[in-house]
């Protein structure tokens, strides 16, 4: 297939380049800051289980010029969710009706905001659970466990975007799906805020307590608008609060046959934190804070983080700090 990565950042260059080692026709469409390195010496993509995958810059397409929508076969939107009404407007102009626009986003509204824009196309949500890390120029290191899951519809996409380096799965409930990772997304904000590795926060009781705490206040939500939430792990999602709050030796037994996480992991905002860049705060705990608002349950904890990261503190908090 032609595919073109609109938003060739971190997730957007790991995907693209396993998708291009799979054989697919693959424009990685993004920033100089981003492309050029790979111009220079190929794509990188590496995984915490060893994998080691190089793709020749000769064998991907690489643009800031939208017009190479035109030619798609099928686009996979990776910006973040402060650019998707660009991005929005770009496939508007180019791309053919006929070509599926998939939303590997977080956050909830990007997919709809799609398929508000675009009604003529088939717009599916898709879930990406696991991380992305730059370690380099050209390199892109997943940090995290798990699988990408889209939403069913013709012409099995998933079948034909999955390789063994990077299986795609359908599914009849994508909206469960993604409200389950938004819930498990809401620890992007508190992993920024500790300084901490993904690992090392897990590891401490304090923060896992919070964690679960964040998300039981979440949960609650989903459940008084009405939400579905399906878990994006092997445990029921109204289970993990509980198991996060085990002591640690018993979490760590439970979270190895679930999870695996890379040493040096931290969460996509964590890095956007310490770059000075605007993150997606407003898509994961703002979402839950309007929708607390509409239901009427209160949403402390959400709210007292966002007010944290908007403030963009220089140092690393402790628990204590950011309870509200």
């Amino acid at each position: 297939m032609k595919i073109v990565i609109a938003g060739a950042g971190s997730i957007g260059c790991y995907c693209g380049g396993l998708l291009a080692h799979a054989g697919h026709d693959v424009t990685l469409l993004g920033r100089p800051r981003i492309l050029d390195p790979i111009g220079d010496k190929g794509l990188t993509v590496t995984d915490f289980s060893g994998l080691d995958r190089h793709v020749a810059a000769q064998n991907l397409t690489l643009t800031e010029d939208a017009s190479c929508l035109a030619t798609a076969e099928a686009v996979i939107v990776t910006v973040k969710t402060s650019a998707t009404a660009e991005i929005t407007d770009r496939i508007t102009q180019y791309t053919p009706i006929t070509a599926p626009v998939l939303s590997w986003q977080n956050g909830i509204g990007n997919a709809r905001m799609l398929r508000e824009t675009l009604p003529d196309h088939d717009v599916r949500a898709g879930m990406v659970p696991f991380n992305v890390v730059p370690t380099d120029p050209a390199c892109f290191h997943r940090a995290t466990s798990g699988e990408i899951v889209i939403q069913n519809g013709p012409g099995a996409l998933g079948q034909r975007l999955s390789s063994p380096d990077l299986p795609v799965i359908e599914s009849d409930n994508i909206d469960a799906v993604q409200w389950g990772k938004l819930v498990i997304n809401l620890n992007n904000a508190l992993n920024a805020l500790s300084g901490l590795t993904l690992k090392k926060q897990l590891l401490d009781r304090n923060w896992r307590r919070l964690m679960a705490d964040q998300m039981t206040e979440a949960l609650a939500v989903l459940r008084a608008v009405g939400h579905p939430v399906a878990s994006t792990t092997p445990l029921p999602a109204w289970m993990t609060p509980y198991v996060l709050r085990l002591p640690t030796p018993i979490f760590t037994r439970i979270a190895a046959r679930m999870l695996t996480i890379d040493p040096n992991a931290r969460t996509s905002m964590a890095y956007d934190l310490m770059a000075g860049r605007l993150t997606e705060i407003d898509s994961l705990q703002g979402e839950i804070i309007r929708l607390g608002m509409q239901s009427g349950v209160a949403t402390p904890i959400c709210t007292k983080v966002r007010a944290l990261i908007e403030q963009a503190p220089e140092i690393a908090l402790s628990p204590d700090q950011v309870k509200p």
